[in-house]
């Protein structure tokens, strides 16, 4: 296997998070900590590579269910059941601001490529952008095309795709301001950008995958062997495109090959009832994924002794 198609296949280190029940993980934006988010209403900070807890941010109301990093790693945004967004100064731990106006849970939250604004997705079927550089508390924008709620928002370039329960992917184009919605036919629970953003991975509540192209809506391949029929569960692209990765509700990430949709991997939790959180590294063969209160890191061979 080409070293630009190493996946990530064993276990490296596994974290007692001490949040209660993890609700997301998330590499920041070069892979070199991770964020940690709890139904004890913390958000935590890490070096999963050395499984250092490096700080700890508390002040939601309820449970965090994301969290994102800034493009300099200056700040970190995150959401929860408490319909709030709060950006956190990484280094002091101050909480700097809190948005509100959600009329319901935020499942997701994202910054733009810039890190000036930050949007969030909700339980309320909207997407609201925030603006980092002003002082004001009001979001910049609305988008409430959604009939159900917001499961994921992500940013690439110039567009904004959202995953909607109501069956709906949306993508937003900032440049025209077109909107181009994209029915799967199942509760749509996580959506992403490939790599050259040509591409895009859904997850469904009727345990399947779709990778479609995002110019047509054309499906162009489905990776099926997964359970995800109660739970979110979120997917990923591996970091060199070749691959795609789910949880699942049966304890295990299933692996499978981008353009054949074989299997090709399935890394078992023991002990686990559901993986519902991952993350992959930005461009090493890294993998994060949540399960019950633990974080495990999975490396590859090649990476067994590396010392990150």
């Amino acid at each position: 296997m080409a070293p630009s198609e190493t996946l990530p296949s064993q276990v490296e280190r596994i974290i007692e998070c001490k949040q209660g029940a993890v609700r997301a993980v998330r590499f920041n934006v070069d892979g070199q900590y991770c964020m940690s988010c709890g139904s004890d209403k913390s958000v935590k900070l890490w070096n999963p590579h050395r499984g250092a807890l490096l700080h700890t941010y508390c002040g939601h109301g309820y449970e965090v269910l994301d969290a994102k990093g800034s493009c300099d790693n200056s700040l970190i945004g995150s959401c929860g059941l408490d319909k709030s967004v709060m950006m956190w100064n990484v280094s002091t731990g101050e909480s700097l601001r809190r948005f509100r106006g959600h009329a319901a849970r935020v499942n997701c939250v994202c910054f733009n490529e810039e890190s000036t604004v930050i949007l969030s997705g909700s339980v309320d079927g909207s997407v609201r952008i925030w603006d980092l550089r002003s002082r004001k508390y009001e979001p910049i924008q609305v988008l409430n095309e959604a009939k159900d709620a917001v499961m994921t928002v992500s940013v690439s370039s110039h567009e904004i795709l959202t995953s909607s329960l109501d069956s709906y992917t949306r993508i937003y184009d900032l440049r025209n301001g077109k909107l181009t919605s994209n029915c799967i036919g199942d509760s749509v629970t996580c959506a992403s950008f490939s790599g050259d953003g040509q591409c895009i991975l859904t997850s469904t509540m009727g345990s399947a995958l779709r990778l479609m192209d995002k110019e047509t809506g054309e499906q162009l391949s489905q990776y099926t062997g997964h359970s995800s029929k109660d739970y979110k569960v979120e997917s990923c692209f591996s970091d060199s495109d070749t691959h795609v990765m789910s949880g699942s509700e049966d304890g295990f990430v299933y692996c499978w090959d981008l353009v054949q949709g074989t299997l090709v991997n399935k890394l078992a939790h023991k002990g686990s009832r559901i993986v519902h959180s991952l993350s992959h590294h930005p461009s090493r063969p890294f993998l994060l994924t949540a399960t019950l209160g633990q974080m495990w890191l999975w490396s590859s061979e090649k990476n067994e002794e590396d010392d990150t």
